[in-house]
């Protein structure tokens, strides 16, 4: 209850910051909710403090009747709001003809009013998927270390492994796991295709034969993946347990010139964190639409402060255009200053791309995918 009335007081200061002295319009949503479960409610997430930011449990909608609900919202005139309907969980979002849906998204003009019915929740449907997995895969399972929540692993190896049996691998590790090779586990039934990205790219002789080992999420993912005690010990996790339980099992080259750390999103600020915090470990980074400084999360000022000699580390940035991506763009465009500022080189240890054209989600992150591998482990 505590922590729920600090998160409630820190996004309210945090709002009344953003929209102070701004000309303000109000965005009115009504929800008629069917195929709700008894004593259940209506969330609202969206990319602002009013809607939580992208917190499916803190923004509660006003119920006037069994299958009623709304919400008023006082934004600044010309913002672009994105958001999404949940029952308190991303378990449990809103679902749109059997598939979850993008973001709604509107540029706020005037005062306006929404009109939404939801007839489906994502824990009542089975989502269809798109593709299967590609290559042998092989998890470990419930990898537990102190202050985090337990996960499972999964471990895609390159086409050969078995039969190459003298060959040693370089490793990616990546965030959010689940979405990486297998669409059947994707939260949105479309997973990365790193599986079938890699493999292709290996046998076009593109890139280097590499092991891949994606780390599923937790309910904690926002904590484990930003500064923080959680964020520390998920750190802590990879490099003191998940990195040698890997080198141990499967056939690695375990030096650091040959690890490296991937991510989109939130798992792209955890990626360079990684990096940057561990270049021992790790010599390299993608950095996919990457929370490098938006709303409480300011890892510019973290690198800013550093004033010690170049990292060894190659970075690789990229960015979509659309929603989401939009407000990421400012962190990214500061911390690619910042790091040729620090001696980083365009072509040589530091890569930015963007897609004008990609939204925020696995869709987008898939079709550009191969750029990060090639920079990583291109020949």
């Amino acid at each position: 209850m505590i922590k729920s009335l600090q998160k409630i007081i820190l996004l309210f200061i945090v709002s009344s910051s953003l929209i102070y002295a701004q000309e303000l319009k109000e965005l009115t949503i009504n929800v008629s909710a069917k195929n709700m479960l008894a004593d259940s409610n209506v969330f609202i997430s969206g990319n602002n403090p009013l809607m939580g930011n992208w917190d499916p449990s803190l923004v509660k909608l006003k119920k006037t009747s069994d299958n009623f609900w709304f919400g008023k919202f006082k934004l600044p005139a010309g913002f672009t709001v994105e958001f999404k309907f949940t029952r308190g969980s991303w378990e449990n979002e809103r679902i749109v003809n059997g598939n979850v849906p993008g973001n709604i998204i509107i540029k706020l003009q005037s005062d306006t009013t929404l009109n939404f019915v939801v007839d489906q929740w994502r824990d009542q449907v089975e989502i269809p998927t798109i593709g299967q997995v590609t290559g042998k895969v092989e998890y470990i399972k419930g990898l537990s270390f102190d202050g985090i929540k337990s996960r499972d692993v999964i471990v895609w190896l390159p086409p050969g492994y078995e039969i190459n049996t003298a060959e040693r691998y370089p490793v990616l590790y990546m965030h959010d796991g689940q979405n990486v090779f297998d669409p059947s586990t994707s939260f949105n039934g479309h997973d990365w295709g790193v599986d079938e990205v890699a493999d292709s790219l290996i046998k076009d002789d593109k890139i280097e034969n590499i092991i891949v080992v994606g780390i599923y999420n937790t309910d904690d993912r926002s904590d484990d993946y930003s500064p923080g005690a959680k964020g520390y010990a998920y750190e802590k996790f990879i490099v003191k347990k998940l990195k040698p339980l890997i080198d141990k099992k499967y056939r690695t080259k375990p030096g650091r010139e040959n690890t490296a750390v991937a991510g989109s999103s939130m798992g792209g600020l955890i990626s360079f964190m990684l990096a940057w915090e561990y270049p021992g470990v790790f010599s390299k980074a993608a950095c996919i639409s990457p929370a490098f400084h938006i709303g409480e999360y300011n890892y510019v000022k973290t690198v800013s402060a550093y004033n010690g000699e170049k990292k060894p580390i190659k970075i690789y940035i990229d960015n979509g255009g659309v929603g989401l991506e939009e407000r990421l763009q400012p962190g990214l465009d500061e911390m690619l200053a910042l790091l040729k500022r620090k001696g980083y080189v365009e072509r040589e240890d530091l890569e930015y791309f963007k897609d004008s054209t990609a939204e925020h989600n696995e869709q987008g992150w898939a079709k550009r995918v191969w750029r990060p591998l090639e920079f990583l482990f291109g020949k």
